[in-house]
């Protein structure tokens, strides 16, 4: 199994809001970016591990700005951290001028997916090689928030989290 870069996992969605996927004042509902950008990472999470994945966790989720009727919207998937099993899958929202075409980021999020084999097991991943300095900090950043999700549901003890202690020294 060779290691893989973030580049080989990239994903694109592009698609356009329609009237059935808006709230009462004419914006996306949140539900629905929820759901695209799911497809959008387990695609990512499948190109990296060329296996099965089911999403084991939404890990966080900014909602920055109202994403109008109308506007397309392109979620951008990369695999930032592979772990024994596990994956963290980065998502950048953006969203383009209607006039201008000029794109804005308007959200983004990162989700946890695990590689099982067909009885729903974790399998291993290949390693995951970042090549460009926003590749290369969010690969570290991966590492901080899995540790501190670990200790958070008491899975490690905090002082077992080396990268974590490293931002209080």
């Amino acid at each position: 199994m060779g290691s893989k870069t973030p580049k080989e996992t990239r994903t694109v969605i592009t698609d356009l809001v329609l009237p059935s996927e808006t709230n009462p004042i004419g914006n996306m509902f949140g539900g629905e970016l929820l759901a695209r950008m799911d497809r959008a990472a387990s695609i990512s999470a499948r190109r990296h591990s060329r296996r099965i994945v089911v999403t084991a966790s939404v890990n966080h989720v900014a909602f920055n700005k109202m994403i109008p009727l109308g506007s397309v919207v392109t979620v951008e998937a990369h695999v930032s951290r592979a772990f024994k099993s596990s994956m963290e899958v980065f998502m950048d929202v953006w969203i383009e001028d209607r006039e201008s075409g000029l794109r804005s980021k308007a959200n983004e999020a990162i989700y946890t997916f695990v590689a099982v084999d067909e009885m729903g097991n974790p399998v291993p991943v290949p390693q995951l090689i970042p090549e460009t300095e926003l590749e290369k900090e969010r690969y570290d950043a991966a590492l901080r928030r899995k540790q501190l999700s670990l200790v958070l549901a008491g899975k490690m003890k905090p002082n077992e989290a080396s990268e974590l202690k490293a931002l209080f020294e």
